[in-house]
């Protein structure tokens, strides 16, 4: 595999869907060896989420990424000595079980701090390791809605709506991705590590910005504006002849520009309307007659036509689009990464795009206990003992050993 930014990094993840599991991929795409250990017979649920290719889920393969998986049974006395081992040796634990369910299998932080002092372990959750919801399940939806995110997402005459992408659960990946190098830093300098607490609920909170701009501010509460800019206009989608387009014109410049190539001098010249903030105040005023103009116009040429005049703007495009955009593959932003039974499987590229240790390219999402014996190996277990471990239900192991014999 290739080297990255983390190389010589062991992070151990019983992570399960999405945020856990994300933050592991992002440790794993700077080059980090994530080992993701997964309970025997259906491992990860994420494992079990359509569509499949060949009977594994294709989220999966692409969220899981440049990983090795264990399979152990934590519930069972051997299961725990074993990850207990990999700890011991482990830089970075990560776990987004329940609050308490951890704890419960004896993998506390302070328990696990007696086998390890060095380990940074990070607990991912719906609403934290503490407080009065701590104990209740915490589903990104639910993120969204507690935090804000839905009662500003959605027409100003239409229901709640919630984010398209599990924004809660990614974000707040990012933000354990983000905690677990720092605290390895930290750690450079202390020879210590520490317990990082991530929640779905803070990390969606957290971007509110421009709301609790408003708020703090004025005491106003924002409601739902559509594709609409809280503070500015215009800055919104409008409908083509054919379409949609965005387009933010909200600098004295680019107001002036988008006014000329959509025919409305008029506006340009409306004292009124010289300034962003006072734009948006008359927004019931401005969009009507901004929409009937760019009804006017094909999509792809009013893109144009605004571009050349330099008024930031973009198209609303669906998948299929995003997914061969040509900026996109003149950037080699796709790969494939290999996978024994499903060949070469199409991944989403990192964003973090560095000139000496750019994120590794490695491998799909692996089977299931893919890598167990070969890990244990590394952790010191014997091939006999791994064998009794197997045979003992503690373990999974359907990946071939390290002599390359397999199953």
């Amino acid at each position: 595999m290739d080297q990255g930014s983390l190389s010589g990094v062991r992070v151990v993840e019983v992570g399960v869907f999405m945020a856990a599991p994300f933050a592991g991929m992002q440790l794993a795409d700077l080059g980090a060896d994530v080992v993701k250990v997964e309970p025997p017979g259906r491992g990860d649920p994420a494992r079990q989420v359509g569509p499949y290719l060949q009977g594994e889920g294709s989220a999966f393969v692409r969220l899981n990424r440049n990983k090795r998986s264990v399979a152990v049974d934590l519930k069972h006395p051997d299961g725990k000595a074993v990850l207990t081992r990999l700890l011991a040796t482990a830089d970075v634990f990560l776990q987004n079980l329940r609050p308490g369910a951890m704890d419960a299998l004896g993998f506390d932080y302070e328990s696990v701090r007696a086998v390890n002092p060095r380990l940074v372990y990070v607990s991912l959750s719906g609403w934290g390791q503490d407080g009065p919801r701590a104990s209740l399940p915490g589903l990104d939806v639910m993120a969204q809605a507690r935090a804000g995110l839905m009662s500003i997402t959605g027409e100003p005459d239409g229901p709640p709506a919630k984010v398209g992408v599990p924004l809660c659960d990614l974000t707040c990946g990012l933000y354990a991705a983000l905690a677990a190098v720092a605290a390895l830093r930290s750690r450079d300098h202390s020879g210590a590590g520490q317990h990082v607490d991530v929640s779905l609920f803070e990390s969606a909170v957290s971007m509110g910005i421009w709301e609790a701009g408003r708020y703090f501010a004025t005491g106003e509460v924002g409601g739902r504006l559509g594709s609409a800019h809280q503070s500015t206009a215009p800055y919104q989608a409008f409908a083509t002849a054919d379409g949609w387009v965005t387009f933010g014109a909200v600098t004295p410049r680019t107001w002036v520009a988008a006014c000329a190539v959509l025919g409305l001098g008029e506006l340009a010249d409306d004292p009124r309307l010289a300034d962003a903030y006072q734009r948006q105040l008359l927004r019931s005023e401005l969009t009507p007659v901004i929409q009937r103009a760019t009804r006017g116009w094909q999509t792809d040429e009013l893109v144009r036509a605004l571009e050349k005049a330099g008024v930031p703007c973009a198209p609303i495009a669906d998948y299929a689009e995003v997914f061969t955009d040509d900026h996109l593959g003149e950037r080699h932003y796709y790969w494939d990464a290999p996978h024994p039974t499903l060949g070469a499987v199409r991944q989403l590229g990192s964003p973090m795009r560095m000139s000496a240790t750019p994120p590794v390219r490695g491998r799909a999402g692996p089977s299931l206990g893919a890598d167990s014996r070969e890990v244990l190996r590394e952790a010191g277990f014997a091939m006999s003992e791994i064998e009794r471990l197997e045979a003992a239900g503690a373990v999974r192991c359907d990946g071939p050993d390290r002599e390359g014999r397999s199953e």
